[in-house]
């Protein structure tokens, strides 16, 4: 029954809607590229959550839950609602001076580039030319259109990225 539907659609059979199919498929294109486009990680947050927000305005989007408190730490860590990270993780650190601090990608999101997790090294350092190495490893590159941001990059052994955040220049919750 599926491959039925699916060879009616490919060969541009009409839908019950009287729309041929190629004008279906591609409005459902530029709904995805739109959806794709409100989730891309930068260059100032994701989608609502922004870098520098106060915690207050972060949780007045309903984008985020709190799941690690201050408790006289500089920062608390925050889970995107969409995207949980689970256990012994967050989604985003919120520095009690400066805001959202650092925001990971959740898996299947990218860049503005076209950079996410499971893109190669080789991806990374075409799409960010002036990247550099931390002494940490990560490979660290400027955000295009924010100076005041950076991307990290962990790769795995295989040069593909495992981890992706976007970050303020002054954040003080990781290293």
């Amino acid at each position: 029954m599926r491959k039925t539907i699916v060879a009616a659609l490919a060969g541009g059979a009409l839908l019950a809607t009287g729309t041929p199919a190629s004008a279906q498929t591609a409005g459902a294109e530029a709904v995805h590229a739109v959806r794709a486009a409100k989730t891309r990680l930068g260059p100032y947050g994701y989608g609502r959550v922004k870098l520098a927000m106060s915690a207050k305005k972060a949780r007045a989007t309903g984008r985020v839950v709190l799941k690690t408190p201050l408790r006289g730490g500089a920062c608390s860590g925050w889970d995107l609602k969409a995207h949980p990270s689970g256990k012994n993780r967050v989604g985003l650190y919120v520095s009690k001076r400066r805001g959202v601090a650092v925001i990971f990608a959740p898996k299947g999101v990218r860049t503005p580039e076209g950079i996410g997790i499971g893109s190669t090294t080789k991806q990374v350092k075409k799409a960010y030319p002036r990247w550099q190495t931390a002494a940490s490893g990560f490979l660290l590159a400027s955000v295009p259109g924010n100076k005041k941001a950076y991307y990290s990059f962990i790769t795995s052994k295989k040069g593909e990225v495992r981890e992706l955040a976007l970050g303020l220049d002054t954040q003080d919750c990781v290293n």
